[in-house]
């Protein structure tokens, strides 16, 4: 209800993204023997034990509840790719490219199949860490758009999470920027005889443009 009520809420709740998480394709290590599953999303299959197989992460903590399986954690959640991805954070001032929902599949991970993570508590430590140092870039980020008339800020490599949390922000300081712009460029024409009239609707389409920048991969 609240979100329905406050339209800069964020678009979705972390249950909601954890959601759109469970359809990332994960690699299993079945223990028994069956034939392919038929979803509306796909067929999935045949298991055979000690076979690897893809299926979605939701069919994978399914299985994996009831003691069909085991999950393989991606090369991603290594211990060596998370300390090179979190040296990378911490020497650039760029984001570090990271599946878009890292956070939520390694929840999902600890929450379900921490006894399948291979060094669970240093990944676990790796991943606060790299959440921590990226927190802090979009937070510098931030301060450039509230100290400095922004029109459009690039943040490649956003997770949803990131993206989700930083989104309503940067919708309301780009809209009042450019209300105080169009604020300024009325008060100049009224000073300028003979001026052209100038198109007063571009609003929602410059904003438009300017979230595309905002959250586009290039």
């Amino acid at each position: 209800m609240a979100a329905a009520s406050e339209p800069h809420a964020s678009p979705f709740s972390a249950a909601e993204l954890e959601f759109l998480a469970e359809d990332e394709m994960i690699e299993i290590v079945p223990n028994l023997r069956m034939d392919p599953l038929n979803f509306i999303s796909g067929d999935f299959g045949p298991f055979r034990p000690q076979i690897a197989t893809q299926v979605p992460l939701w069919l994978a903590v399914a299985l994996k509840k009831r003691g069909k399986c085991t999950i393989r954690a991606p090369e991603w959640m290594s211990v060596d790719k998370l300390a090179q991805v979190l040296e990378s954070e911490r020497d650039s001032e760029k984001f570090q490219p990271l599946p878009f929902h890292y956070v939520e599949i390694s929840r999902l991970l600890f929450d379900y199949a921490r006894e399948d993570i291979p060094d669970i508590y240093m990944v676990r430590s790796l991943i606060e860490d790299i959440k921590d140092v990226r927190f802090h870039k979009i937070g510098t980020g931030l301060e450039i758009i509230s100290k400095e008339r922004t029109y459009a800020l690039r943040l490649k490599n956003l997770s949803a999470m990131e993206a989700n949390i930083v989104r309503p922000f940067i919708t309301r300081a780009l809209e009042t920027f450019y209300k105080l712009s169009s604020s300024e460029m009325i008060q100049d024409s009224d000073h300028v005889p003979n001026r052209p009239a100038q198109p007063t609707n571009r609003g929602p389409r410059l904003l438009e443009y300017l979230l595309l920048l905002i959250f586009s991969g290039n």
